[in-house]
């Protein structure tokens, strides 16, 4: 939707708005993308900028972006052209994040299975060195050495399901939130006076 100076807002209520300002509309688009100008990535600088502002906001409140152009007049082409670019790049970038959650718990499980499967065989070995070697102190100290070792085989799963995956499910649903998030182009105030004057 275009908008002049954004005095107009028809955004719901308790939306929070996220606003970006640019010359140019064309400043969104990543330059160095051949595609055509309607199926162009976002600048990586005005994507981090975007999510970047999102994840300062409330999570459960509706967002909105609000682009300003100062060096050129809004039209509703450019409103519905920046619209799908950032709902569908977003988009994708939801899918890429619960991708990535997809291969990191299939990771896990690998990660688990070899882990157990080590800590089994450690502790075998363990005890029958301390067998072999009976009650004398180096003997304990190599059975639990090997135990220790083969315990700290399961850090790296440990890690993936109590803390590597949530991080990365926040970012798929945030990138679901901007990829819903309704789109304004206004002229900043400065372009709206000189298109009145």
């Amino acid at each position: 939707m275009v908008e002049r100076g954004g005095s107009d807002d028809p955004l719901p209520r308790g939306t929070q708005r996220i606003e970006v300002h640019v010359g140019e509309l064309k400043q969104l688009f990543n330059a160095m993308d051949p595609a055509p100008f309607r199926e162009r990535d976002l600048d990586p600088n005005a994507e981090q900028f975007i999510v970047n502002w999102a994840r300062e906001l409330h999570r459960d409140a509706p967002l909105a972006l609000v682009v300003q152009l100062s060096r050129e007049t809004p039209t509703p082409e450019g409103a519905a052209v920046l619209e799908q670019a950032v709902h569908e790049y977003f988009g994708h970038a939801a899918q890429e994040a619960r991708a990535r959650l997809k291969r990191l718990f299939a990771t896990g499980r690998w990660a688990l299975v070899i882990g157990l499967a080590f800590v089994a065989a450690a502790n075998v070995v363990g005890d029958l060195v301390a067998h072999l070697v009976g009650e004398h102190a180096y003997g304990r100290f190599l059975h639990e050495s090997i135990v220790i070792g083969a315990w700290v085989a399961l850090w790296r799963p440990m890690e993936i399901f109590l803390y590597d995956w949530w991080p990365i499910l926040g970012d798929a649903r945030l990138f679901d939130r901007l990829a819903a998030m309704p789109v304004r182009l206004v002229a900043s105030d400065g372009a709206a006076r000189e298109g009145r004057s």
